[in-house]
């Protein structure tokens, strides 16, 4: 079956880092686009960055931009995000999901990924 696992969450005071990893089993990563999303409880999912299959392309959010970087590693069935800079707002659960190719749609589509993780908690907190 199809799989996605995040690892990597935890307690960070402020200003520290931590990397999320996504890794896949039963499909092929290269095909897929990677979406990270977060959501707090009672409020809407929220987009945080994604990368495409073949050309690359990566998006992030406007909160999370020149703090985070996203990655992958087809090789490893893998992929990374790297959020330096924390801050107590990022406190959330995040999220991996796959969709065949392209990111368009990530964040307005509800229905853009074919697949999700089940999650990984992250909070910021001294």
């Amino acid at each position: 079956q199809v799989q996605l696992v995040e690892s990597g969450g935890g307690l960070v005071q402020p200003g520290g880092s931590l990397r999320l990893s996504c890794v896949a089993s039963g499909l092929t990563l290269d095909y897929y686009a990677i979406g990270w999303f977060r959501q707090v409880i009672g409020k809407e999912r929220e987009g945080v960055s994604c990368i495409s299959s073949f050309d690359g392309t990566i998006y992030y959010a406007e909160s999370v931009k020149g703090r985070f970087t996203i990655s992958r590693d087809n090789a490893k069935n893998t992929a990374y995000l790297q959020m330096n800079s924390l801050k107590p707002a990022d406190t959330c659960v995040y999220y991996c999901a796959a969709e065949v190719d392209y990111c368009s749609g990530y964040v307005s589509d509800s229905e853009w990924a074919d697949y999700w993780g089940q999650g990984t908690q992250v909070t910021v907190s001294s």
